[in-house]
């Protein structure tokens, strides 16, 4: 991770608009109807509501997705007491990490008050505002009566995170970490240095998994908590043990776990090498650990090494766990966070660590491939799937254990609810892979011996949307496959150089030859085609031996083109193909085209595109709203590009009077209806939301969605073929492996329509 300046920090946190979250509305507000229902007399009626049924609130206010984030500033991350004011920065972020992984709205609340009963008083009265109240930064001991005396109290989710988020996350690791060394946890010794609230609460769930006390050393800043030590507060002391051992160094010796919520540089590597063997070590001192990572696996190659920084392996960092806790607490309306809630957690952390890790978060974090192992105990704070593993195992404990208010009944409508809220996937993509299972097709992938490509066929066949077909060296893919850990069990892979292909490769040669004799393609010329992997494989969709064929991650798109214009031909009635992107934004969907193919298209190749996108828009289950784009409005320039542009739009309205379709016209009357239909009434898009937009060249389409996807304003799926007679789709050379199976699922979609076509088109025959 690059070094975070002062200059960069405060530059932050200052630049645009000061600070790191505001209040977005949520209804309409621009007519006074608006206002009249949102204020005065209109929500009189809702605050009757509520009068009559407290529980109401949740219904006609934000209440049931509002936290508060609470804190007095007297224990702010490293910083210490430095005060509520100061402590504002914290808050805010925490507030921001709430929405960004929960969709939890925050009002952070800093209270200038140090007394703990003034400070309980305060948070009891404004409590009514919230569904769930996060106390964040408050020093030990008060937090503990802080917290108790609140939960006992108020009738919401209530959890200190600083205590309990850190005793989550890390008995996730520790769960993992034992199966990885085959100990287990009753029987292992774990030493704790620290004794403030994080230790207290860790060490408290860890017994809650099955820690034994008597095997526990508990040391703080004078040494081991001991029954002969006169200074013990009444959180010590019930972690005092009867012992004459004074030192860390003493308690570490013959010791399973290390758990460091200290200061830097307490355990020396001497220490850990007088640990048990495969030691268990969490050094999780921020900003600096008891151990460096460096000198503790330089003590030890069998350590299992955890902190809490994200420049290593094993980050012990809360926002594993605090969004999701407060998600699932919220959305059945606990009214408390209880020890079985915190359980559920941890396991559903745990258990997540095991699975496949999604190219997102390998991506993400720059890694080949994570698996579970030494190096990966837990989740990354980035992967997408801890909010539908986490929070749905935090309802069901809150349902189970008796403190929802609110049940649950459809869990995958649940799960399904969850990524609508976070925009983490849409309705769209869900539906495409939902169809693709009903009927998976068999799709060949051309470039196997490529790493993506590879993961695509692994993961296409685990999501069960087709039946992958590899075409390449069978010793080459294996060993591409085992160093990768990929499992190609139940993939069929063809090498088309082998002499047994021989026989397809001659009837493939004659067929396309047949079909392109005219155009001057000899039998020859066509069977030596058929030792390149495109024309074999498109030949396979062709001749009804494959359903669809996916390529273009290393090939140039000019040659699979051209492959695919000899082999499956363009659709009748056409002279050009197209691409389109699928682009999932806040704002809805958009579909772009045309993206890959045309660089600077005629008149012709424009309507072709238009008449393409909308039938693809069309297949997508969407209304085609279309924008014809050009840097001009409806004829102010009237030579070039928007001269070109403007006249496919009137042999559109000509030919093609049900299309809604308009232009030439800038982007930003595309997108800003008042606008547009303010300076432009007469145009055929009045009232209307545009939804597909097409570029007047190449450049400018290509530009626009690579430009969204790296600002990270929108999500993408492409590019999609438009105009061939069979399914080849084309990838960009920079595609995922997400990207590859999205298209996957397109195919098998696109494949099914092309299936059908074929029936219908036979019994019309008959």
């Amino acid at each position: 991770m690059a070094k975070i300046t002062k200059e960069d920090a405060l530059r932050y946190h200052s630049e645009g608009k000061p600070g790191k979250i505001e209040i977005t509305p949520t209804k309409p507000y621009s007519s006074q109807r608006d206002l009249s229902l949102a204020y005065s007399p209109g929500v009189a009626e809702p605050c009757l509501e509520i009068e009559k049924d407290p529980n109401a609130a949740y219904e006609y206010t934000a209440k049931g997705n509002l936290v508060a984030v609470i804190s007095n500033g007297t224990a702010v991350l490293g910083l210490g007491d430095i005060g509520a004011m100061a402590g504002k920065p914290v808050m805010e972020g925490k507030g921001l990490l709430f929405k960004i992984f929960a969709g939890i709205d925050v009002f952070d609340i800093e209270v200038d008050e140090k007394d703990p009963e003034k400070f309980i008083q305060v948070v009891k009265a404004i409590a009514p505002t919230f569904g769930g109240i996060n106390l964040e930064d408050i020093k030990a001991p008060e937090c503990f009566e802080i917290e108790e005396r609140l939960k006992q109290e108020l009738d919401i989710p209530i959890m200190h995170d600083d205590q309990h988020g850190t005793a989550i996350i890390s008995s996730a690791g520790l769960l993992n970490s034992l199966e990885l060394t085959g100990k287990k946890i009753e029987e292992v010794r774990i030493v704790v240095n620290g004794a403030g609230a994080a230790a207290n609460s860790c060490t408290q769930l860890y017994m809650l998994l099955g820690a034994r006390k008597e095997n526990i050393i508990m040391v703080d800043s004078k040494g081991v908590i001991t029954t002969r030590r006169t200074d013990l507060n009444d959180r010590k002391k019930p972690f005092a043990i009867d012992s004459d051992m004074k030192t860390l160094a003493e308690a570490v010796n013959g010791a399973d776990v290390f758990l460091g919520l200290s200061v830097a540089g307490v355990l020396t590597k001497e220490m850990v090498m007088t640990m048990n063997e495969n030691p268990i070590v969490f050094a999780l001192a921020n900003p600096n650990p008891e151990i460096s990572y460096e000198d503790a696996l330089s003590a030890r190659k069998d350590i299992i090494f955890a902190t809490g920084r994200s420049d290593h392996p094993n980050q012990i960092n809360n926002v594993l766990g605090f969004p999701y806790i407060f998600r699932g607490a919220l959305d059945v309306r606990a009214s408390i966070i209880n020890e079985e809630m915190k359980v559920a957690a941890v396991k559903a952390i745990a258990e997540l660590t095991k699975k496949a890790v999604p190219d997102v978060v390998n991506a993400a974090y720059n890694l080949k491939r994570l698996t579970f192992g030494r190096e990966y105990i837990i989740p990354k704070p980035l992967d997408p799937r801890l909010l539908t593993v986490v929070a749905p195992a935090v309802a069901r404990a809150a349902m189970e254990s008796g403190v929802a208010r609110k049940q649950i009944t459809d869990w995958q409508l649940y799960e399904n609810n969850l990524r609508d809220r976070m925009g983490s996937d849409n309705k769209m993509l869900r539906r495409f892979y939902e169809t693709a299972r009903q009927n998976p097709k068999r799709v060949v992938f051309s470039e196997s011996n490529h790493l993506n490509m590879l993961k695509a066929a692994e993961a296409a066949l685990a999501e069960k949307i087709c039946f992958p077909v590899l075409l390449g060296n069978e010793e080459k893919i294996a060993n591409i496959a085992a160093e990768n850990h990929i499992d190609l069990t139940g993939i069929e892979i063809i090498n088309l150089r082998h002499d047994r292909e021989e026989g397809r490769r001659i009837n493939y040669a004659k067929t396309l030859s047949e079909k392109r004799g005219r155009e001057g393609m000899t039998f020859d010329e066509a069977y030596e085609k058929m030792y390149e992997r495109n024309y074999f494989g498109m030949m396979m969709v062709e001749t009804g031996e494959a359903d669809a064929l996916i390529t273009g991650v290393y090939s140039s798109y000019a040659n699979s083109v051209e492959a695919a214009k000899e082999v499956i031909g363009i659709r009748d009635g056409l002279k050009h193909i197209g691409a389109m992107h699928i682009m999932n934004t806040r704002k809805g969907v958009f579909f772009l085209a045309d993206t890959l193919f045309n660089r600077h298209p005629s008149t012709e190749s424009l309507m072709d595109i238009a008449k393409l996108t909308y039938s693809s828009v069309k297949f997508f289950n969407h209304e085609p709203v279309m924008a014809m784009l050009s840097y001009s409005n409806f004829g102010s320039v009237q030579s070039g590009s928007p001269a070109s542009v403007h006249e496919v739009v009137r042999q559109l309205h000509d030919t093609y009077p049900e299309m809604c379709v308009d232009g030439e016209m800038q982007v930003t009357f595309a997108l800003n209806n008042k606008l547009r239909d303010e300076k432009y009434p007469f145009t055929k898009l009045k009232g209307k939301t545009v939804n597909t937009l097409i570029f007047p060249n190449l450049s400018s389409a290509n530009t626009a969605y690579k430009m969204l996807m790296e600002m990270g304003m929108a999500e993408t799926i492409g590019p999609i073929q438009m105009g061939l007679n069979k399914p080849v789709h084309i990838c960009d050379v920079e595609s995922s492996v997400r990207d590859i199976v999205n298209i996957t699922a397109v195919a098998v979609l696109d494949a099914m329509v092309n299936e059908q076509r074929e029936w219908n088109n036979k019994a019309q025959e008959m």
